[in-house]
């Protein structure tokens, strides 16, 4: 029987409406679990028991009259701590800024649309400070251990929501992206996230990475996500750049018997993006079988290349300007209570000129137009998420590696913040260690529904069987 605390947002959704289960018995499942896993893996910043208790409560009431607020009424979510969540200090990994300077009285547009529909808010998760790397630790916080072995890495930026969600700390997290943030925890702790297209779940305050920062959900399936995803996409006037409301019917309507499934997708199978990284052979065979079982499902698989050139030196043009922009108004002693990687990109990011970074803009426009063309063949790309798996927890890249930058094990990720696509990270299988492996599935620009309708049939042709921790 499955534990109150491993029910997905549907299943618990299922067992409101049934009176089987109720808001606060799921809310109570929760918070015992984030007690059992904080003190292994150190997932959260922040837990509001009694806040999630009251929510909750509210929620049951709701239930109880039969008229449940909206499509998340009483599921239990926790919000990356780099979110604005009303009533809770927003930090963002830094000891640079104080929790007593404002009143912190503001959701986020993501975190508003889920409070209209009820979710209950058990905590914030952790992220390393401002979101600079690909792996979760900062100085005020510590470091965020995977939940298939709490010595090595849960990735980053969102790593303390996937490890969260893996554990079963709640079903739904919210995270942001601006290099691989969501898919890259995603793939080393063995769950499902989404990368929206740029704009479709809007963002306040504006990050200082820009239009490479996405919001998107950390879940355990893409039928959570999907779910997840029409609450979210909701309009929010304070994001200038938002994209019109999805289509009528939303992207629980895509996983639907009539959405479709993969029959006939065209689908292009890139194992190294052209040899941007040498892939583990146990990551390169699980890729792989996620692809034969696209093939078995009926799309047309082609092994086929983009053919871009890494464009990883304009990324970090653009990335380590934000994170000099970041922290620009700190004096000189603040700047000293900055985790020491992020003061070194921060430097080089401040040596650039208007006109470095307008040629990094060339860079990612070329690359846009691109793929723009590439999906004109092509539905769907499948690529490793990562090419390895989860390496020892504190350090920004595995150890005797060559990369002295998270962007060098992440040449997966990064180039689809460049382009805006949707891109997700399914989980698909583990390596003989027992860590888990992600493939990742790219669509078009405003394909997001497609590339949740593709997730989802891996999900249902059991793909992600066994990737749970402790199921190897």
């Amino acid at each position: 029987m499955t534990d109150t605390h491993d029910l997905t947002a549907v299943q618990l959704l299922e067992r409101y409406a049934s009176g089987e289960l109720s808001p606060v018995e799921a809310t109570r499942a929760v918070l015992h679990r984030i007690e059992q896993i904080q003190p292994e893996v150190n997932a959260f910043t922040r837990v509001d028991a009694e806040g999630a208790l009251r929510q909750a409560e509210e929620s049951a009431e709701r239930w109880r009259r039969g008229a449940p607020a909206g499509l998340l009424d009483g599921v239990p979510v926790s919000v990356k701590d780099i979110l604005l969540l009303r009533g809770a200090p927003t930090l963002r990994g830094s000891r640079t800024v104080r929790p007593d300077v404002q009143a912190w009285d503001e959701d986020a547009p993501s975190v508003a649309r889920l409070r209209e529909h009820g979710a209950v808010f058990v905590g914030k998760t952790t992220t390393p400070e401002f979101g600079w790397k690909g792996v979760t630790d900062s100085p005020v916080y510590g470091v965020t251990g995977n939940p298939y072995d709490p010595q090595r890495t849960a990735g980053g930026s969102s790593g303390g929501s996937a490890a969260a969600v893996a554990l079963g700390a709640g079903p739904l997290s919210l995270g942001t992206d601006g290099g691989g943030s969501v898919r890259i925890p995603a793939a080393f702790c063995g769950i499902f996230a989404l990368k929206p297209t740029y704009g479709r779940v809007p963002l306040y305050p504006a990050s200082a990475f820009g239009t490479l920062a996405h919001v998107g959900p950390m879940t355990r399936d893409a039928a959570d996500a999907a779910l997840m995803m029409d609450v979210i996409s909701g309009p929010d006037w304070r994001d200038w750049s938002q994209l019109a409301p999805p289509p009528e019917g939303g992207f629980r309507e895509a996983l639907t018997p009539g959405g479709g499934g993969v029959d006939g997708l065209r689908v292009a199978y890139s194992p190294a993006l052209g040899g941007a990284a040498t892939v583990d052979p146990e990551v390169a065979a699980a890729v792989r079988r996620a692809v034969d079982l696209l093939a078995e499902l009926g799309a047309v698989v082609e092994e086929i290349d983009p053919g871009f050139e890494d464009p990883v030196e304009a990324f970090h043009t653009l990335w380590f300007s934000g994170a000099a922009r970041v922290v620009q108004p700190l004096g000189q002693e603040d700047r000293e209570l900055l985790d020491p990687g992020l003061r070194e990109i921060c430097a080089q990011g401040a040596s650039y000129s208007a006109l470095d970074y307008l040629a990094a803009v060339d860079v990612r426009m070329a690359l846009g137009h691109a793929m723009g063309r590439f999906h004109s063949a092509y539905d769907l790309l499948v690529t490793p998420t990562l090419p390895i798996t989860a390496f020892e927890a504190g350090v920004e890249v595995p150890k005797g590696s060559e990369h002295t930058r998270w962007t060098g094990w992440t040449p997966f990720t990064y180039p689809f913040n460049l382009t805006q696509q949707p891109a997700a990270s399914v989980p698909c299988g583990l390596s003989g260690t027992g860590l888990p492996i992600g493939v990742q599935l790219v669509g078009a620009r405003h394909a997001d529904a497609l590339v949740l309708r593709a997730s989802h049939a891996l999900f249902e042709a059991g793909l992600a069987d066994g990737v749970r921790p402790g199921a190897a």
